[in-house]
């Protein structure tokens, strides 16, 4: 057998063009002009004349291209397609596995996650529920038997969890289908038809009574290391979100308009959204220019100089107090609202633009673009001096 493929280099040099040297009846192997070969089978299938290759020489010797066309031949003689096979075959190689797909509607959506750790939790959340049992699954094998058995356990044991993790398993399948790897979405509308009813709940922060807001300002001051300290001043000053203040850089501060805006990539409902700062919350910028370093971060993480504050620091600060034991970081908010309500500070329209909430159906919204700022500085001006009384 070496004798012969030896043979048949010898007999098809390269030429200034690609041509077909003849080996057997319908049998060819194809040369390039870079010296390349491969081999080629000519065919009539279902009427038509037909190329089929049959892959690359030598790796692909004389004896096994004769063994391929041979099956090639047999096939057509039982009435099958042996290059329509061959096309299946690939198709179906190509179809990725639910990890695979799951990887690729991530970074689809990436651009519009709310924020990296909305993103991580996604990853991590698919990867302790739906990869142990789908991971390794081709998409089009996935059956809703298979989403059942994952979201049953946890269904009505851990309601959100399960929510979220039905949404990122439908929108995996989702993606597959619309490229055409799997015929349907066996993930779609599946809570409606096959999962029981989930108790309606609603959780809240844990929200700081106002009447212990001046004593939260005190304990704050406590806090050890001034980058966590000064953030969390400016977050319950501002009743802005962790995520927004831990972000917050000096570019978006205007420091004689004693504004902060807060560009729409980095705000939940996607608007850009202008902060009016009070005397109380310049002042922590003022104490946080001694903290400026190049990320350009207003409030830089003190373990990590490239990165922003970690929302478990901004946790843990409370949670060495009595704070931890009644609110939540995000709960600052909660409080601010009651405040404003309860006291009657400002109109409930005014409270809403404050904490940056959208008033109104899709259609006042498109008319009514004000976002109250005049009547929010005087708002944030008064929450200010409370907290200071």
């Amino acid at each position: 057998m070496p004798q012969i493929e030896s043979e048949l280099e010898t007999a098809t040099p390269p030429r200034d063009k690609t041509y077909r040297h003849r080996v057997a009846d319908g049998l060819y192997l194809n040369v390039t002009p870079s010296g390349a070969r491969s081999w080629v089978q000519r065919i009539m299938v279902e009427g038509k004349r037909r190329d089929i290759g049959l892959g690359r020489f030598p790796t692909i010797n004389v004896g096994k291209a004769h063994d391929l066309a041979k099956a090639n031949r047999v096939a057509i003689a039982e009435g099958r397609n042996p290059l329509a096979e061959k096309q299946a075959a690939k198709a179906e190689a190509a179809i990725p596995t639910f990890r695979q797909a799951a990887e690729r509607t991530w970074q689809a959506n990436r651009p519009r996650w709310r924020s990296a750790k909305v993103a991580d939790e996604w990853r991590r959340m698919m990867g302790k529920y739906a990869f142990p049992p789908l991971g390794d699954k081709r998409v089009d094998r996935v059956t809703r038997r298979d989403v059942l058995d994952v979201l049953d356990p946890i269904w009505t044991t851990k309601p959100e969890t399960a929510k979220k993790l039905r949404q990122a398993i439908n929108a995996t399948l989702g993606w597959a289908t619309g490229h055409e790897y799997c015929p349907a979405n066996v993930a779609a509308d599946i809570d409606h038809y096959a999962l029981p009813r989930q108790r309606a709940t609603r959780q809240h922060h844990r929200s700081l009574p106002y009447k212990m807001g001046m004593a939260a300002m005190v304990q704050v001051e406590r806090v050890r290391f001034p980058h966590t300290r000064l953030a969390l001043r400016f977050l319950i000053l501002t009743a802005a979100r962790s995520g927004e203040v831990r972000g917050a850089r000096w570019s978006e501060m205007d420091m004689d308009a004693k504004v902060w805006t807060i560009p729409a990539e980095r705000m939940k409902s996607a608007r850009e959204h202008r902060v009016p700062l009070s005397d109380a919350a310049m002042a922590v910028l003022g104490e946080a220019k001694a903290l400026r370093n190049r990320t350009g971060l207003v409030f830089p993480s003190r373990q990590a100089p490239h990165g922003e504050l970690s929302d478990k620091t901004l946790m843990y600060a409370l949670h060495g107090s009595w704070l931890g034991k009644v609110t939540d970081v995000h709960g600052f908010r909660g409080t601010f609202s009651t405040w404003a309500n309860e006291t009657e500070a400002a109109p409930w329209d005014v409270i809403e633009a404050a904490l940056a909430h959208a008033v109104g159906n899709a259609v006042s919204l498109s008319y009514d673009r004000g976002d109250r700022f005049n009547w929010r500085r005087a708002l944030m001006d008064a929450w200010a001096e409370y907290l200071a009384a």
